[in-house]
């Protein structure tokens, strides 16, 4: 070996973790007694999450601010004794100096770590402190747990069993709170219950940028209120009970519907517009009780707007479409599927392909669209078309493209605007040009400016949706579909990320699913198209015909959805969050 190299191996060997760790930006801490690396300026909380440890804590959020205010995520903190003047830091023969510990504990959720930290999360001090900090958050606290919405996901519930004393030594009469105060359009508040984490407060000012919620009185009767002359009408507004880790704040929605634990959860998306918010479907049986946000930092962070999450009731009106129905003589009888099909596979097929218009809607999936366009070649008609909804974005996370998957549409039947023919198709049905219309998950006179005189001059009308409406009263062929929640599906959202939606209920009487109404039709349109049995096969083909969905399947997807391509598009809540990260606000 060179003189170098012996230099260089000597010099390694030298090296200790400290510089180690701060060659990659990181830190060496001591958590419970076991060394691991995190980066630099990691707040202790998240530290210990690394390391698998979990710190209790009610005021903290990491996609908020930390005020620090609960006192729960108390730990022991240590640090090496400063040298004397002139001496130099003693390391072991692990490398790290030995750490003196700090009699009074520190919060968790505010402080960051440093090289060569320790941190307790266990031991005699932290548990009586965490014992003392529950006793006083239960000191006023109702014993109301049996009937409280929040039971099976009450953090003070969790926590007051596994870090509580058991029992109270409170004497004195408890400081009686409002209960059920009606503060906004969608939320109740039970302040007895509140144990001042102020995390709705927080949310309302830094997230929802309306801040309306504050604290009022001092001491015991400190309770959380909305400001004189406001309330809380937000549309951010439930994204307050999501956070509430006790009952206080309570969904008038969901309010005494349901036990939790009796609920089925599972993860989809949101399909009310381009944004794509990860969701949480909550069912019992066949029906919703509820739906929620789930965490994707990519998407949507931690939140979703009410009028999206609220969705969900017009899927269970009354109004669903249940049957297949063909026009005879009159009024709509209800028919097999087999004559169905049959039935719009002549109507198309009796026709010249210039007087076919195809309408796609770009709510519906992956799988559906290319379906769809599968249909258009079978048919030799170059009048496909989804129909566009533009509107206005809340600078949140409500999208100003209302459809859900309107980059899918793009990618898949390779066009930039997928709306292209449109006006040409309405146009068309006016004068009488086209003479057959195959509409998917549309109502035609809805906002196109049709008329119902336009629909009933067409020859031959078919059209799919899953709710009663005025194209339907008018069709010649009625194919019942399924809802959001009803479907197994990919969608690509408007920063081009493809996303999955997984099936949470059964479509009610004989409504299928579109993908195996449109497999079924391409093919008796045209032999040569084979008959997909599955979906996945859908999406198999689409993985293999289109390159931004190459090896792309449901498994690769993930929950989290996998970025296919880029579009330009950013999500203004996100960009907002990414500032207030850089800034050390939060921890993202």
């Amino acid at each position: 070996m060179s003189e170098d190299a012996t230099a260089a191996s000597a010099t390694a060997e030298k090296q200790l973790p400290k510089d180690l760790a701060a060659e990659k930006g990181m830190v060496n801490v001591q958590i419970d007694g076991h060394w691991i690396q995190v980066p630099r300026g990691t707040r202790m909380i998240e530290a210990a999450k690394l390391a698998s440890k979990e710190i209790p804590h009610y005021c903290y959020h990491p996609k908020l601010s930390s005020p620090g205010n609960c006192r729960m995520c108390l730990v022991q903190m240590g640090m090496p004794p400063r040298p004397a003047p002139g001496e130099d830091p003693i390391y072991g023969e692990d490398g790290f100096q030995e750490i003196s510990w700090m009699p009074r504990p520190v919060i968790a959720c505010a402080n960051t770590v440093s090289e060569n930290m320790g941190i307790r999360t266990t031991g005699e001090l932290v548990e009586k402190t965490r014992e003392g900090v529950m006793e006083f958050l239960l000191i006023n606290h109702p014993l109301d747990c049996p009937i409280c919405d929040q039971a099976g996901e009450c953090k003070l519930q969790e926590f007051s069993v596994e870090h509580g004393r058991g029992n109270s030594r409170f004497q004195e009469n408890k400081v009686k709170k409002p209960k059920n105060v009606d503060i906004g359009k969608n939320i109740r508040l039970d302040d007895e219950r509140c144990i001042m984490c102020s995390r709705c407060i927080r949310f309302m000012d830094e997230v929802a940028e309306d801040p309306v919620l504050g604290f009022s009185q001092r001491g015991t009767h400190t309770s959380v209120t909305v400001h004189p002359g406001y309330r809380l009408d937000n549309n951010y507004s439930l994204n307050t009970a999501d956070i509430c880790p006790v009952g206080a704040l309570t969904s008038n929605d969901f309010r005494f519907q349901m036990r939790v634990w009796f609920l089925k959860e599972t993860k989809s998306i949101d399909l009310n517009c381009g944004t794509g918010a990860n969701t949480t479907i909550w069912t019992r049986g066949n029906e919703i009780f509820r739906v929620t946000p789930r965490e994707n930092s990519q998407v949507n962070s931690c939140w979703m707007p009410d009028s999206h999450r609220l969705a969900f009731k017009k899927i269970q009106e009354g109004t669903r479409l249940t049957s297949p129905l063909i026009k005879k003589n009159g009024p709509h009888q209800e028919c097999s599927w087999s004559e169905a099909l049959s039935t719009t596979s002549k109507g198309l097929k009796d026709r010249q392909p210039e007087e076919i218009a195809i309408i796609a809607s770009a709510r519906l999936s992956n799988e559906d669209l290319y379906l769809a366009k599968l249909i258009a070649s079978a048919l030799n008609t170059e009048l496909l078309s989804i129909v566009p909804r533009i509107g206005e974005s809340d600078g949140k996370l409500i999208s100003a493209d209302q459809n859900p998957n309107t980059t899918g549409a793009q990618l898949i039947w390779g066009q930039q605007n997928p709306a292209e023919q449109y006006p040409e198709i309405i146009e068309g049905i006016r004068s009488g040009k086209v003479k057959a219309v195959l509409t998917l998950q549309e109502d035609l006179l809805e906002q196109s400016g049709l008329t119902e005189q336009d629909l009933q001059n067409l020859e031959f009308l078919v059209s799919s949706h899953i709710l009663t409406n005025r194209t339907a009263a008018l069709s010649h062929v009625v194919l019942p579909g399924t809802s959001f929640a009803e479907k197994r599906a990919t969608y690509v959202n408007v920063t081009g990320r493809l996303q999955r939606a997984n099936q949470a209920i059964l479509p009610p009487g004989h409504a299928r699913d579109d993908w195996e109404t449109l497999a079924q039709l391409a093919t008796q349109l045209n032999s040569t198209i084979p008959l997909y049995s599955s979906v996945d096969q859908v999406l198999d083909s689409i993985s293999t015909d289109i390159e931004e969905f190459a090896e792309q399947s449901f498994n690769t997807i993930g929950d989290l959805g996998a970025q296919i391509t880029e579009t330009g598009i950013t999500i203004p809540l996100l960009e907002q969050e990414k500032t207030r990260k850089a800034a050390g606000i939060i921890v993202g």
